[in-house]
């Protein structure tokens, strides 16, 4: 049994394969049975028949076959021989006896970190995957007696102490360089084991989900102060190029009225608009005569006889 909290899995076949019965085996059992029942049918004696199966079985349990990815390691009444495979390899039945076959392809295995605290004391939920391979059999077998419970359990010790040494804004901004510290902790464990540890990544961190509303506040808050600070430097600048225009118009009437007409003229350019103009002001602009004028031309070249 697993310590509560510790989960993990891994992808794909078994890392190890039990003792297998070869099928060349088989056939080299089925071909003596054939040749024993016809030579005592040849030789009308029942002698052959026996003798024929017992040299079967015995190459059914001596012939092996590794697959390529595959090593084994022989011990010859219990005594380290060396390792075997790839390919077919015979053994001495009874007095040889063979581990379980180790893969030596790369594998992947999940493991999860449930309500780990960070180093602000923050319950998290880490979910991340291991990248491992075998690189010496030799070592996975003799010197540690089940390597993969041992290369899951320290990835997930490794995992919940990593967890404890960073913030949570740590976590959640740099995954990578926490799956590089795990993959250096874990490699330098798991090397004398035969075992090595190409690298580890953080698939998710997730926290609680009132967190997630409080961060959710506390960012659009933030946004929205700094909306606020934009908005008033904003207003800051343009009162300060109000106060320099105020100081050109005071010292030149005659801008300070043209810009007023440029208003006035922008205001009621738009088809249908009407503009309601205090008369203190249009005589501070002097419109009022201006517009007289206007009128007075008009009549006058209405009423001119034609030349």
């Amino acid at each position: 049994m697993f310590p509560k909290g510790i989960s993990f899995s891994s992808s794909g076949s078994s890392v190890v394969r039990a003792q297998p019965v070869s099928t060349i085996g088989v056939a080299v059992l089925v071909i003596c049975i054939l040749l024993g029942v016809g030579l005592s049918a040849a030789l009308k004696s029942a002698v052959p028949m026996p003798v024929f199966a017992l040299i079967g079985v015995y190459f059914l349990l001596a012939i092996k076959v590794a697959q390529q990815w595959e090593r084994v390691a022989v011990l010859r009444l219990g005594k380290y021989q060396g390792l075997k495979g790839p390919g077919i390899f015979t053994i001495v039945p009874i007095i040889d006896q063979l581990s379980d076959f180790i893969d030596q392809r790369i594998r992947v295995t999940d493991v999860k970190a449930e309500s780990s605290l960070t180093r602000d004391a923050v319950p998290v939920f880490v979910d991340a995957i291991v990248f491992w391979v075998v690189w010496n059999a030799e070592k996975s077998i003799l010197e540690v007696e089940n390597f993969f419970s041992a290369i899951t359990l320290s990835a997930q010790t490794a995992l919940r102490e990593s967890i404890g040494r960073h913030m949570l804004t740590e976590m959640l901004t740099d995954r990578e360089v926490l799956g590089k510290e795990l993959q250096r902790i874990l490699d330098e464990k798991t090397n004398p084991w035969g075992v090595t540890v190409q690298s580890v990544e953080i698939r998710d961190v997730q926290i609680p989900q009132e967190l997630q509303d409080a961060m959710s506040r506390e960012a659009q808050a933030q946004r929205e102060r700094h909306a606020r600070i934009i908005l008033g430097t904003a207003e800051t600048e343009i009162s300060e190029k109000f106060a320099q225009a105020a100081e050109l118009y005071r010292d030149n009437p005659i801008a300070l009225h043209l810009r007023a007409m440029n208003m006035l003229y922008e205001a009621i350019k738009e088809k249908g608009s009407m503009v309601i103009v205090p008369s203190s002001a249009v005589e501070t602009m002097g419109l009022g005569g201006m517009m007289g004028t206007t009128a007075l031309s008009k009549i006058t070249g209405e009423q001119a006889p034609p030349k």
